[in-house]
């Protein structure tokens, strides 16, 4: 068993719902150790694929593109869930359906750091349903921007998100991976 699977076992919280609450590591409190290490093995396990740049959206999925950024040398741009005044007029946006705020949210990047060509990496904290990454593939895809693989820390195989990237073509790779979470209890894949 990995680290994140002993700390998912340790400290996450199964809400209901397909909710795993894993606030105290991963989504509201950050431990970086665990992500610095994470981020090591996304480089190991996408150090081929050619990547140029790796995108995720806010908040959850920053600690773990950003380790996995320095690790492969690259920058992380990060899709906005509300549009500053800082960001161009002009801008790429889709809709994606939120799972732990129960209603779709934006998702926006400014054209000024995702170009033309680039060989994009998602990596974002939870493959559920696939819906959010499938909205960060839109975004890059508008771009001009091809995916070259996709990560998250923690897959839950159940929501069936992997069988909706798999006519992508690129590597899914997951960190730790859920079967189950029915009466409250955790069961990863073996």
């Amino acid at each position: 068993m990995n680290q994140l699977q002993e700390r998912i076992k340790k400290e996450g919280q199964v809400l209901g719902g397909g909710i795993l609450k894993v606030d105290s590591f991963v989504n509201h409190q950050v431990d970086p150790n665990l992500m610095n290490d994470c981020g090591r093995i996304f480089a190991e396990l996408f150090a081929n694929v050619g990547a140029t740049k790796i995108l995720t959206a806010e908040i959850s999925g920053i600690a773990p593109a950003v380790t996995t950024g320095i690790h492969l040398g690259l920058p992380v741009v990060y899709a906005r869930k509300n549009k500053p005044v800082t960001m161009p007029d002009q801008v790429y946006l889709t809709l994606a359906p939120s799972h732990t705020k129960g209603r779709m949210v934006e998702l926006i990047v400014s054209p000024e750091y995702l170009a033309n060509d680039e060989k994009v990496l998602i990596i974002d904290d939870f493959l559920a349903s696939g819906q959010t990454i499938l909205g960060l593939v839109r975004l890059a895809e508008a771009a001009g921007s091809h995916i070259v693989g996709i990560g998250a820390l923690i897959e839950k195989s159940f929501e069936g998100g992997r069988e909706a990237l798999k006519p992508l073509g690129v590597p899914i790779e997951s960190i730790a991976c859920i079967k189950s979470l029915d009466n409250g209890k955790i069961e990863f894949e073996d």
